[in-house]
């Protein structure tokens, strides 16, 4: 019996891997359409999925917008440095006044505090240079200036925490014994090993021992477990 001399017609796979890329579009389409559909026509179904985000929610994002008071804002505008995952950079830039601001997505642990507190309509940056214009001496003389600098004087943490100490509210900077004193929305000073000084802002969320969690940014912004993990050397409120 002869052998068959069977070949593969040119372009024959390139063929087949279209008709089979065309049936998987298809196929998603058509899912994808009958999903919309049933979204239209079921809409509870809708919101069922949407709101599943919300179970989670933290006591200040549970309070209704038109009731929120300003430690509030503060806790839900450091939030969103944590959402946009903002970087660490202390780097000195010209800012607009007022209302100026590094680009989001970068800034220090000062910046967490500054847009916090803008969130609540309170803008450090005029805050400060205003206080610094009329006190100059009072302020910490660290950097070889005359004068003030709005572009950087509210985003030095000496400078915050002179302005929270004569402005604002001081708190005891002991923990254990005290978590009635650390509410949401206040400002906790560490300082590192080093010396170096850090800040952040205190969440409303809390670890199992009741122990309120802080709002920083030391490399990237982070909500964390951390409030004891450093020296706390101040701890502020305002307004």
């Amino acid at each position: 019996m002869p052998a068959l001399d069977f070949k593969i017609p040119k372009g024959f796979w390139e063929m087949k891997y279209k008709a089979v890329k065309f049936l998987i579009i298809g196929i998603m389409t058509v899912a994808l359409a009958g999903l919309f559909w049933h979204g239209l026509n079921h809409p509870g179904w809708m919101e069922r999925r949407l709101a599943a985000p919300g179970e989670n929610l933290s006591p200040v994002e549970s309070i209704p917008p038109e009731q929120r008071q300003a430690p509030d804002l503060i806790v839900l505008g450091a939030r969103l440095e944590v959402s946009r995952g903002t970087i660490y950079d202390a780097s000195y830039q010209q800012l607009a006044y007022p209302g100026g601001d590094v680009p989001l997505g970068r800034g220090a642990c000062t910046d967490v505090i500054v847009r916090a507190m803008r969130n609540a309509g309170l803008d450090l940056q005029v805050l400060i240079h205003e206080d610094m214009a009329t006190s100059f001496s009072s302020y910490p003389q660290l950097w070889g200036l005359k004068k003030p600098d709005r572009n950087i004087d509210h985003r030095r943490i000496p400078n915050l925490i002179c302005f929270f100490k004569r402005h604002g509210r001081t708190l005891s900077n002991q923990v254990e014994g005290n978590l009635d004193e650390w509410q949401w929305g206040d400002i906790v000073i560490w300082r590192f090993s080093n010396g170096l000084l850090h800040c952040g802002v205190i969440s409303d969320r809390k670890n199992g021992a009741g122990m309120p969690l802080v709002i920083h940014n030391c490399n990237i912004a982070r909500e964390q477990d951390i409030l004891t993990y450093w020296e706390i050397i101040g701890h502020y409120r305002y307004p």
